[in-house]
């Protein structure tokens, strides 16, 4: 892997290399597969060819046997789990969230969703920050130079390329700027833009209207790593086999339900019959259903059908299910009834809260490092979990304990009330107060 020391002795010249050692390495093959299983196109299950072998060991694909590739959505679905339950209502800032949410953009939290989702499926992503307005890069079009001293990311290329038979661009982000580079594919890119700051001032006078004085940087680099966990990996990791036993006992199920459905017909006594005899027979059976049988020379023909372990396979599909859930520390609704109280509902919850801790202080690194380019230092996101609760219990407490809490914080505990409504109740409530005082001065 070539480092960002690398880079700056070879100079530009190490692009094509540089884009080629990141695409064959682990971290962009495997966030590749995982874009494959998010999209629930399980590469496992959809290369699978049934396969029979002779006596010999000569291997056989046995054409005409039914081959479903069922592929499930376990993948896209605990993952948006993971991420929605941190970041579905957004961030906060506490007092200055105002503030600091306006400098972000309308777009920040939707933006830092994105990031979010792709750091987890992917391993790492990374946010670059433009001036009002953060932008994702996915580890498919980033490769990332790495200080080879401190780790830091000091450095990287931005790629893309529609297919073989388009252009490619390369953008070239350092801490002093950026650089466009231009060819017909990666090992033929040539500077095609002079390197410029990442802030533009921006000049107005009444005889040429607006126009560019001259570029500004940030002090650092604004592109921002936002990995997944502390371990650094995708969270297809260790979930793949998983899912692929999954899959594939599942798509199996399917195909011997489809094959094993029909009636096998044995013929005793017929030896001499040639193959085109045994198929003329087949056919007769399948359209008339009647078959002449030559009883008195000893011949004899009897249907047979196959039954299925069902009641196995299933226990074992409900175990594979279940093994995913708690390793990726899921939380699985069927385990709640709509009796469930706050406490189970609680445990319940707990072992997805471990995981969201690790995924929260992550995507605090990230959204600190943001601000800081934004011009915010010594901030902390806040984060408003998603979840189900037994509501009508949680309310009856709230209420129960209100005479001890002012009017603000019970609309904040209640779980029925957002953030939002919060604000908007109390300012209604204030002008309501207001027109009752000014009816009471008239009168």
């Amino acid at each position: 892997m070539l480092t960002f020391q690398d880079f700056e002795r070879g100079g530009a010249g190490l692009i094509p290399r540089v884009i080629a050692e990141h695409q064959a390495s682990d971290l962009y093959t495997t966030a590749l597969t995982a874009d494959e299983y998010d999209h629930q196109k399980n590469t496992t299950i959809y290369d699978y060819v049934r396969t029979l072998f002779s006596l010999t060991g000569v291997a056989l694909v046995d054409y005409t046997a039914t081959n479903s590739r069922i592929a499930s959505n376990f993948f896209h679905r605990l993952n948006t789990q993971r991420c929605t339950y941190s970041l579905g209502n957004g961030v906060t800032f506490g007092d200055d969230t105002k503030r600091i949410k306006t400098a972000l953009g309308v777009r920040f939290d939707t933006s830092l969703k994105k990031t979010a989702y792709k750091a987890l499926i992917h391993g790492v992503a990374f946010g670059f920050w433009d001036v009002s307005r953060l932008y994702t890069f996915p580890v498919t079009e980033f490769a990332p130079l790495w200080d080879e001293d401190t780790g830091a990311l000091r450095a990287g290329l931005r790629f893309w390329r529609l297919d073989d038979e388009h252009p490619a661009t390369v953008w070239l982000y350092e801490e002093d700027g950026y650089t466009v580079f231009r060819g017909k594919d990666y090992a033929s890119v040539t500077q095609a833009e002079e390197k410029r700051g990442y802030k533009a001032r921006v000049r107005y006078t009444r005889a040429d209207g607006e126009r560019v004085a001259g570029y500004e940087n940030y002090g650092s680099l604004p592109v921002v790593p936002f990995w997944g966990s502390d371990l650094h990996q995708s969270t297809l990791v260790g979930m793949r086999q998983a899912i692929d036993s999954f899959d594939l006992i599942q798509s199996g199920f399917a195909n011997d339900l489809s094959d094993c459905t029909q009636v096998y017909w044995i013929l005793e006594n017929y030896n001499g019959m040639s193959d085109d005899d045994i198929k003329r027979l087949r056919d007769r059976l399948r359209f008339s259903h009647i078959a002449a049988a030559d009883t008195m020379s000893g011949g004899q023909i009897k249907p047979y059908t196959v039954d299925i372990p069902f009641a196995a396979r299933q226990a074992y599909l409900k175990h594979i299910r279940d093994s995913i859930y708690e390793g990726f520390g899921a939380m699985d609704v069927h385990n709640i009834s709509a009796a469930s109280t706050n406490d189970h509902i609680d445990a319940a919850y707990q072992p997805m809260d471990e995981e969201a801790d690790d995924f929260e202080y992550q995507c605090i690194e990230f959204v600190q490092q943001v601000c800081r380019l934004a011009g915010f230092a010594d901030v902390t996101p806040i984060f408003k979990r998603n979840r189900i609760s037994n509501q009508r219990e949680q309310t009856d407490m709230i209420i129960s304990a209100a005479e001890y809490m002012d009017t603000e914080t019970i609309l904040k505990k209640l779980p029925f009330i957002t953030v939002d409504e919060v604000a908007t109740i109390l300012r209604n409530r204030d002008l309501e107060e207001g027109r009752r005082v000014e009816n009471r001065l008239e009168d």
